[in-house]
């Protein structure tokens, strides 16, 4: 019979110990991310207020000067870990002793607290935060477009999404920015396409809404600026090129669309204008008077106080044509007067 030996069990090669303090230093900072290095400067840097006399922390200069780098990092450490303490997620820096360790939050939450950039700490930065908490985004990737304005520009000028979005964002600002409402309308009179494009969407906009008022109040305005009714074919005409006009992309141009659409309804209300005996009538009367009102606001309007300066013979020559005009117009109303019915 063979005994059967196992062979002695292997014990793992030492590892040195710098490589062992790394590895401690990497699991540390995987579980706990920036908390581990605010825990470091919130229990080394004596809050503001105390003096070296009441406490073994240093200050964060002096610290920023044995870590080998700016106070300014320090301090966005400090006011990180700050920031957690008010929200008590982590202890207040006067509860801290050098050395001390304590139980840290999740890597994750520190960049809710943390910003990379000095920017974020000025009003601007704060509102650019807030800003991007809004829209759930890490406020760190909107700061970093908000200090390059250049990588910004050549997002937009190179890809139409982005554009589109610049586009959409400054939509929503400049209605609470009278500034840049008079700095975009400033831009858009000197630039000439631009003045063009809103010269055409804005006629669009009208014929839109022209045929719009039709199809939502049933009511049409005459060539003579009568408010009548719309007959039943009519306003269902409207609204069927509204519901065109609606079912478009936004992206799509309306112009062509608009333009069809405010035709057709123009044809068709001259149309109903002039198939409709009493209309008709009522529709000459009423331009015959506001010709009429036009023109005796002008001839009222003519001053001869001075006349001596600036007569010429062909003006009361034009005069006495206007005169004989008048005349026969009266003329034609007084014999119309005496051929009516009620006359």
């Amino acid at each position: 019979m063979t005994l059967a030996i196992n062979p002695p069990e292997t014990s793992p090669a030492p590892v040195c110990e710098p490589i062992a303090r790394d590895a401690r230093e990497f699991g540390a900072y995987a579980r706990t991310g920036g908390w581990a290095f605010g825990l470091k400067v919130a229990r080394s840097v004596r809050p503001g207020g105390q003096g070296s006399d009441e406490t073994p922390k240093v200050s964060a200069k002096e610290f920023a000067e044995l870590a080998g780098c700016s106070p300014e990092r320090v301090m966005r450490y400090y006011k990180a870990w700050d920031r957690a303490a008010d929200d008590g997620l982590v202890p207040h820096f006067e509860a801290l002793t050098p050395g001390q360790e304590v139980e840290l939050p999740d890597a994750d939450v520190w960049l809710s607290y943390y910003v990379s950039r000095s920017g974020a700490t000025s009003e601007r930065g704060t509102a650019i935060a807030e800003a991007a908490e809004a829209e759930g985004i890490r406020p760190t990737k909107a700061l970093e477009v908000a200090e390059n304005p250049t990588a910004l520009r050549a997002a937009i000028l190179a890809d139409p999404a982005t554009a589109r979005a610049a586009r959409q964002a400054l939509l929503d600002r400049v209605r609470e920015d009278p500034e840049l409402q008079s700095e975009l309308a400033r831009d858009v009179v000197r630039t000439d396409e631009l003045k063009k494009a809103v010269a055409g969407e804005s006629r669009a906009a009208d014929r839109i809404g022209y045929v719009r008022q039709i199809a939502e109040s049933g009511q049409i305005k005459t060539p003579a600026g009568q408010t009548v009714d719309a007959p039943a074919d009519l306003r269902q005409e409207a609204e069927r090129h509204l519901s065109l006009i609606d079912e478009l992309d936004e992206d799509e141009d309306a112009g062509e669309w608009a333009a069809e659409a405010y035709d057709t309804m123009k044809s068709l209300v001259v149309e109903t204008v002039e198939t409709d005996p009493a209309l008709r009538v009522r529709e000459r009367r009423t331009k015959f008077y506001s010709s009429l009102q036009k023109a005796t606001k002008v001839f009222e309007e003519l001053t001869f106080d001075d006349a001596g300066e600036f007569y010429e013979d062909d003006m009361v020559q034009r005069l006495e044509e206007l005169q004989r005009a008048v005349a026969v117009c009266i003329e034609s109303l007084r014999g119309a007067r005496g051929n009516h019915p009620e006359g």
